[in-house]
């Protein structure tokens, strides 16, 4: 089997979670990616936990990847990068506005030397604009778009979030989305481009209802009070008798009638105060077991789901059966681990089921001896 991104080369100068996640998509597709790191190496190498010489997260973001030591600002290093990015298809990186152009290793540059070339900045805010060059990480991206406002209980106090929405959703996926396009494009017209990765601006789509709502009818989102945030009887969570908890989503007529029948409260259908409703499917749910409950709803359309830890999640025969969890990455002392599950299908991956990560700067002889020899030594 040829994979769809066999051949396409990739420099990757992105550090931590977004780049590093989008290139690793790349990568399992097929993709050769050759991550540019600093002496030090990626920041992300030392953090905790450990598994071998790197941490657990490096090892999980960096499977199958190759690592070049560099220093971007001396001209020797950075005359080999160059070298490199003449038959680079993509180049990914993620410092602020400005920092590529003073290397002289920004798309202008590059596009000179390689017009075929698909260049992708993910950013904070974007290449312009006012805050284009500020620090920022995911909880202030989240902050500034309204999106943590919307995890706000009817108190109006938000929660810190359990997953870093603006790095992935803003970031990781609109560039592995766009560098796809970008490709396709050049399969048309034989250019490459600059891709402006706003993670910021990139939330915004993800909240397109309350966006809707605001703009259609001046009902912008209140704290806890929206159909997906708290406000429904129909879209809440539930604590039962032994203090575990039920997720309870019937929001159809069909399900939320189900509902109310299984848990004998078919009177409730005939009840307009949502506050009376909803305190006596509380009490309800309350007053027996998760088991009790699991039991009564298995196999019925009604939209419920006991609430799981992540442990407990990774154990569960469905997901199992998927097999989402058979790859596995390898460190170079021999320490294995199970992969990262990405949305990759499985008809574009490797069989190979086990590729390692790569130690810091393993591959710096051989990639840039390549170079040298107009060879690729993949």
């Amino acid at each position: 089997m040829t994979q769809p991104l066999a051949g396409i080369k990739v420099l990757d100068f992105s550090t931590l979670l977004p780049g590093p996640m989008c290139t690793l998509m790349l990568a399992e597709a097929g993709a050769e990616v050759i991550k540019l790191e600093r002496a030090a190496g990626d920041e992300m190498r030392s953090y905790e936990p450990r598994l071998g010489d790197d941490s657990v997260n490096f090892v999980l973001l960096n499977r199958g990847k190759r690592s070049v030591c560099l220093d971007l600002k001396a001209d020797a290093d950075r005359a080999q990068v160059l070298a490199l990015a003449r038959d680079a298809d993509i180049v990914v990186e993620q410092f602020r506005p400005g920092v590529m152009q003073r290397l002289g290793l920004d798309y202008e540059s590059l596009s000179q030397i390689n017009p075929r070339i698909i260049y992708c900045s993910i950013t904070t805010y974007g290449q312009y604009g006012p805050k284009a060059r500020r620090a920022a990480h995911d909880l202030n991206f989240q902050a500034e778009t309204g999106m943590l406002a919307l995890s706000a209980d009817a108190s109006g106090t938000p929660m810190v979030p359990p997953t870093l929405t603006g790095d992935l959703a803003g970031g990781t996926y609109p560039a592995l989305f766009n560098i796809m396009l970008a490709l396709r494009q050049r399969d048309l017209d034989g250019k490459g481009q600059h891709l402006d990765i706003s993670m910021t601006d990139n939330l915004f789509t993800l909240m397109y209802w309350g966006l809707g709502n605001g703009w259609a009818a001046g009902q912008w989102p209140r704290p806890g009070n929206e159909l997906v945030t708290g406000g429904s009887v129909r879209y809440a969570i539930y604590k039962t008798l032994d203090g575990r908890f039920l997720s309870a989503a019937p929001l159809e007529d069909r399900f939320w009638e189900a509902f109310l029948s299984l848990i004998g409260a078919p009177a409730l259908l005939d009840e307009s105060d949502e506050n009376v409703i909803r305190a006596e499917v509380t009490r309800i749910i309350a007053s027996q077991p998760a088991a009790h409950w699991i039991q009564c709803f298995e196999g019925q359309d009604v939209c419920v789901s006991e609430v799981v830890n992540l442990e407990q999640a990774v154990q569960d025969p469905h997901f199992k059966e998927r097999g989402i969890f058979e790859r596995e990455v390898a460190t170079r002392d021999g320490q294995v681990l199970t992969a990262l599950p990405v949305p990759v299908c499985a008809a574009f991956r490797s069989p190979e089921t086990r590729i390692a990560a790569p130690s810091l700067g393993e591959h710096t002889k051989d990639v840039l001896a390549s170079t040298k020899t107009g060879g690729n030594t993949q």
